[in-house]
C-alpha cells in the first residue's frame, strides 16, 4: 500500500456498546460526563477526541481539524454502556457513594444512571483481597464463566440493539502475579480454564469473553490480563485490537511530562521519591501488598524507559525511585501526589524540584476511557489487530510487541497518536524536521 493511500475504514454506523467491568467511581464518572455533555451541561474537558485539533500538511498550508472531524469516530449519542460489578448498586447510585461529582449534576443525569443495573461479577478474593461484595457468579468452572460473561455480552447487544461492542477494564487492580504455563498458548490457557487453573485471573477470563465474543478489550489497571501470548495469539486470530495497561492519570503523568524534559537537557537525577494518599476504592485495594506491587511494577518502571541510564551512565545510573501508596479515607477520589525530585546540573549542583499533585483520580481517568473506546472502536473498523502501541499514550504500562520495550515520553506517545491517524487517511506523517521551509 502507498503511503498516500487511505487505510479502508468501515463508517461508524449504529450504537457501540460500552461493557465494563467494574462500576465505581471511574465508570460512574465516564457515564455521568457523557450524559451531561449530550445535554450541554458540561464540556468534554481533557478528551483528545473530542477537543483536540491535529496540524495536516505544512505550517502554512492552515490545515488543523479537530481529530473528531478528521477520522470517523462514533458520536457520544451512539455510545450504550453496560457492564459488571460485585456490588448490586445502579450507577447513580454507586456515583453518589464515590462522591466524585456534585449532587447538583447527578440528580440532572439520574435517569440514565439509575437505569444502568450491574450484571453479576466474575470474582476471585485470592486476586483482590481487601474487597468482596454479593453480586458475582458463583458456580461453575472459570470456562463456565467465562460462557456466562459471552451470554451477558450476547443479551446486552441484543437488548440494545448494538452494532458493535468495546469491553474496558475499569475494575480493581488485581494481585501481582507472573506469567505462567497456561498463558502460553491459546490451547493451553483454554484447557486450564476448564480445570479452574489458579493461575488464570478473573480480569483474564473478561478478556477471553470479550475477544471471544468479537469485542476489542482494553486494560485500564496494571493486570496481566491481555499480556501474554495466549490472549495476543487470540486478538489476532479473531483479528481484534487489545491494549493496555493501567490508565495514567496522576503521578505517571506528571514523570512523563517532567523526566523528558530533565532528558532533554541532559540534566542528572539522583532520586525521585513519591508518595500518595487516597481514600477511595482504588486506595483500600492497593493496601493490600499483593495489589500495591501490581501497581508499583507499572509506576517504577517509567523513569527506567525514558531516561535510559544505560546510555547515560554518568547521569542516570545509579538514581533512587521509591513509590508508595497509602490509604486515607478523609480524602476520598481527591487523591494527592508528593514527588520530591533532587537533580543536578553543571559541575554537579545540586538541585531540587517539589511537586504537589492535588489531582482527582476519576476526573483524570473518565476522558482517557472516552478516547480508549472511540479509538479502539476506530481501530477495530480499520483492521487494525493485535497489540495498538499507537494508544500508549494513555498508559502507565504501555503493552508492546515481545522483545520492544516501551516508549513512555509523552510527547513521542502522542506523535506516535497523532500520525498513525494521518497515516489512517493518506495525510503525510509530521517529522517537524522543517526544512522546506529554509530551502
Amino acid at each position: 500500500m502507498s503511503e498516500k493511500e487511505n487505510v479502508r475504514i468501515a463508517p461508524a454506523t449504529g450504537k457501540l456498546g460500552v461493557l465494563i467491568p467494574g462500576i465505581g467511581a471511574v465508570t460512574t464518572t465516564l457515564v455521568a460526563g457523557v450524559e451531561a455533555i449530550k445535554r450541554g451541561l458540561a464540556q468534554p474537558i481533557g478528551s483528545l477526541t473530542q477537543l483536540a485539533a491535529i496540524r495536516l500538511g505544512k505550517r502554512t498550508d492552515g490545515r488543523s481539524p479537530l481529530i473528531k472531524d478528521f477520522v470517523p469516530l462514533a458520536g457520544l449519542n451512539d455510545l450504550v454502556f453496560g457492564g459488571w460489578d460485585i456490588f448490586e448498586d445502579n450507577a447513580y447510585e454507586a456515583a453518589a457513594n464515590a462522591k466524585v461529582l456534585e449532587t447538583s449534576l447527578l440528580e440532572q443525569v439520574k435517569e440514565p444512571l439509575s437505569a444502568l443495573k450491574p450484571m453479576k461479577a466474575v470474582f476471585d478474593h485470592q486476586y483482590v483481597k481487601n474487597i468482596d461484595g454479593p453480586n458475582v457468579k458463583q458456580t461453575g468452572s472459570k470456562m463456565d464463566k467465562a460462557q456466562m460473561l459471552m451470554q451477558d455480552i450476547r443479551d446486552f447487544s441484543e437488548k440494545n440493539g448494538t452494532s458493535r461492542n468495546i469491553m474496558i477494564w475499569c475494575a480493581s487492580t488485581e494481585v501481582f502475579h507472573r506469567p505462567a504455563e497456561c498463558h502460553q498458548s491459546l490451547k493451553a490457557f483454554e484447557a486450564a480454564l476448564h480445570k479452574d487453573d489458579p493461575d488464570i485471573a478473573p480480569s483474564q477470563i473478561y478478556a477471553y469473553a470479550s475477544l471471544m465474543s468479537g469485542v476489542p478489550f482494553a486494560n485500564g489497571a496494571p493486570n496481566l490480563t491481555t499480556d501474554v501470548p495466549a490472549m495476543l495469539e487470540l486478538a489476532r486470530d479473531r483479528s481484534l485490537p487489545v491494549c493496555g495497561k493501567d490508565f495514567k492519570t496522576g503521578q505517571t503523568f506528571m514523570k512523563t511530562l517532567i523526566a523528558p524534559g530533565l532528558k532533554a537537557r541532559m540534566l542528572g537525577l539522583s532520586g525521585w521519591f513519591s508518595t500518595n494518599i487516597l481514600g477511595n476504592r482504588d486506595g483500600e485495594v492497593l493496601e493490600d501488598p499483593g495489589s500495591f506491587k501490581s501497581k508499583e511494577e507499572t509506576k517504577l518502571s517509567v523513569l527506567e524507559h525514558i531516561l535510559q541510564p544505560e546510555l547515560y551512565p554518568m547521569l542516570y545510573k545509579d538514581f533512587y525511585h521509591a513509590v508508595r501508596i497509602n490509604y486515607y479515607p478523609p480524602r476520598g477520589d481527591s487523591k494527592e501526589g508528593w514527588d520530591n525530585i533532587d537533580i543536578f546540573g553543571w559541575l554537579n549542583y545540586p538541585m531540587q524540584i517539589k511537586i504537589d499533585f492535588l489531582c482527582r483520580d476519576s476526573i483524570l481517568a473518565a476522558p482517557i476511557v472516552l478516547d480508549l473506546v472511540l479509538f479502539l472502536d476506530l481501530a477495530q473498523r480499520a483492521g487494525m489487530r493485535g497489540i495498538q502501541e499507537w494508544l500508549s499514550f494513555y498508559f502507565k504500562g504501555p503493552m508492546t510487541a515481545p522483545g520492544l520495550y516501551p516508549e513512555h515520553d509523552i510527547f513521542i506517545q502522542l506523535m506516535k497518536l497523532k500520525n498513525t491517524l494521518r497515516w489512517m487517511r493518506g495525510e503525510d506523517l509530521i517529522t517537524h524536521l522543517g526544512m522546506e521551509y529554509y530551502d
